[in-house]
């Protein structure tokens, strides 16, 4: 179970920067839309995080592993409310950016050392992942201002 456990972990951490990677892209390219779609694809990875959580006290996790997955979840859930339930133009508001930016970056971030229990088969390409998704932000940011 615990290889399975940390298997999936990974998988979710890959896929969503290869997602992340795909939404940026697509602003690049000026079509936009087809990046609110990979999010809709994004928010189905909140069920496999929440299987991870539940399953992290079985596994003896430690508390870092428990907040890694929470400020991915967090972050999900925000761009929920902010880009598909409410649809607020936040992204000229400053401190509204760096807010998200940051919650961003500490959620995907932490999804690194979820990545990191399935070994260094899944964190080499996951930290690979992870710095191509990180340059596109700031690359599709200053290009598009999304």
């Amino acid at each position: 179970m615990l290889e399975r456990t940390n298997l999936l972990g990974a998988t979710v951490a890959v896929v969503f920067y290869a997602s992340a990677i795909l939404v940026f892209a697509f602003r690049l390219l000026g079509k936009p839309q087809y990046g609110q779609w990979i999010g809709y694809f994004e928010f189905l990875l909140a069920l496999p995080l929440i299987y991870l959580l539940l399953k992290a006290p079985q596994l003896n996790r430690p508390a870092l592993y428990y907040l890694q997955i929470v400020l991915m979840l967090a972050w999900l859930v925000l761009e929920l409310f902010l880009d598909y339930i409410l649809k607020i133009d936040f992204r000229q508001v400053r401190w509204i950016v760096i807010s998200y930016v940051t919650l961003f970056f500490a959620g995907t971030g932490g999804m690194l050392g979820v990545a990191a229990h399935a070994g260094r088969g899944w964190s080499i390409p996951a930290l690979i992942l992870f710095l191509v998704m990180a340059v596109l932000t700031f690359v599709q940011r200053a290009v598009t201002g999304m």
